[in-house]
């Protein structure tokens, strides 16, 4: 099957129902995009699918076959990615991290679409889970980045 994959279209031979993260990870070798639980519960395995944040770990390969997909890699290529990065670093939102892609990548989607969202469309976008608990950093860093 073809995907396109950050603007690159790639050939890849695994079996339709291969998990998007999997084929990102394992045959792309872009390591970015994390494994958390496994079944879209935690969003750490975030991912733009034209546009749209989708959960790449229950995403079954063949279903994204011409579509544009976009990782953490590329986000600051967009500007409303490098803003919403930028948020992240000045609000220092990171602990440990291992969430932060997938949250970056919910975020970007968010105010791709809605450039100044009211708290509450915060808090229902923003439905990545972070171990750390963060959240309060996370929606300030959204919030400066809908700002900027």
């Amino acid at each position: 099957m073809q995907l396109t994959v950050n603007g690159t279209s790639h050939d890849v031979e695994v079996e339709p129902d291969t998990p998007l993260l999997w084929v990102i990870r394992e045959e792309l070798g872009l390591t970015g995009t994390k494994y958390g639980c496994g079944v879209a519960q935690c969003g750490a395995c975030t991912v733009l699918i034209d546009g749209s944040p989708r959960r790449s770990c229950i995403t079954p390969a063949s279903t994204v076959e011409g579509a544009d997909i976009r990782t953490i890699e590329t986000v600051e290529e967009t500007e409303t990615g490098r803003r919403v990065v930028e948020a992240w670093v000045a609000n220092q939102v990171p602990q440990c991290g291992y969430c932060q892609s997938g949250q970056v990548m919910a975020a970007t989607a968010l105010l791709t679409s809605n450039p100044n969202p009211t708290d509450e469309e915060i808090g229902s976008a923003m439905t990545n889970l972070c171990r750390c608990g963060t959240y309060n950093k996370i929606r300030a860093a959204v919030r400066t980045a809908a700002e900027a």
